[in-house]
C-alpha cells in the first residue's frame, strides 16, 4: 500500500470538510492550494495545506494575520 502523500489540502465550509486531497510533492499541493482558492475561496470557506511530515501549516486562506 502506499502513502497519500506528504502535504495535505483541505477546503472545509462552515466547518465542515468540503473536500480534501494528498501529494507528494510540495509545489504540486501549493498549485492545487492556489486553484482552490481560485474556485472556493467564499465567505465561510477555509483551505488550509499542511506537511504531514513535519506537523507545519504551510498556507492558509483567509489568513489569520
Amino acid at each position: 500500500m502506499t502513502s497519500p502523500g506528504r502535504y495535505h489540502l483541505l477546503h472545509t465550509v462552515d466547518g465542515r470538510p468540503a473536500q480534501h486531497g494528498w501529494w507528494n510533492r510540495e509545489e504540486v499541493a501549493r498549485g492545487k492550494f492556489r486553484d482552490c482558492v481560485g474556485l472556493y475561496g467564499a465567505p465561510g470557506a477555509r483551505i488550509t495545506l499542511t506537511d504531514e511530515g513535519t506537523g507545519e501549516q504551510l498556507a492558509a486562506w483567509p489568513d489569520e494575520a
